[in-house]
Order: C-alpha cells, then structure tokens, then sequence
C-alpha cells in the first residue's frame, strides 16, 4: 500500500503532467517582458513575441511598474513550485 501511494503520488508530481500550465506560465511570464521590451533570446520566444520592441539585453533592467515586478515574482515562485522547465 505505501509505495502504490508513493507511486501515485510520484506520477501527480511528474512535470509532463504541469506541462500545460508551465505553457501559461511561460507565455504571461515573457508577456510581460514583451511588452516592456525585452530583447529575446531564444528561438521559441522570438516566434512566440517578436522582437519588434526590443530594447533591453537584460530582464533585471526592464522598466517594469511595481505591480508587474510583483507579477512576474509570483509567476516565478509558481514556476518553481511545479518543477517548470527554465
């Protein structure tokens, strides 16, 4: 009984399982830089936003408001929590 539960509870945590949310999380995530100019780097962003708007190399130098730092802070605690991809 004790390890079909660990087992169960092994496949609820399995991070193909948050997949579809890790999804969400990345695009509101790199929204927000989006719209504050963040230069992407990768190919999967540049698909997905562009480039269009870009004017800062670095995140951390991002004009962001306080309500969007706090924001994109609770969808990287969030990210964390289900083990996303980075």
């Amino acid at each position: 009984m004790r390890l079909a539960l660990a087992l169960a509870a092994a496949v609820v945590a399995t991070p193909v399982l948050a997949q579809p949310m890790c999804e969400e999380l990345w695009a509101e995530r790199n929204g927000v830089y989006a719209e504050a100019g963040y230069c992407f780097k990768t190919d999967r962003a540049i698909r997905a936003f562009g480039n269009g708007n870009c004017r800062f190399e670095n995140a951390d130098e991002l004009p962001l408001s306080p309500a969007d730092r706090k924001k994109v802070a609770e969808i990287q605690r969030e990210e964390r929590r289900r083990g996303c991809p980075r």
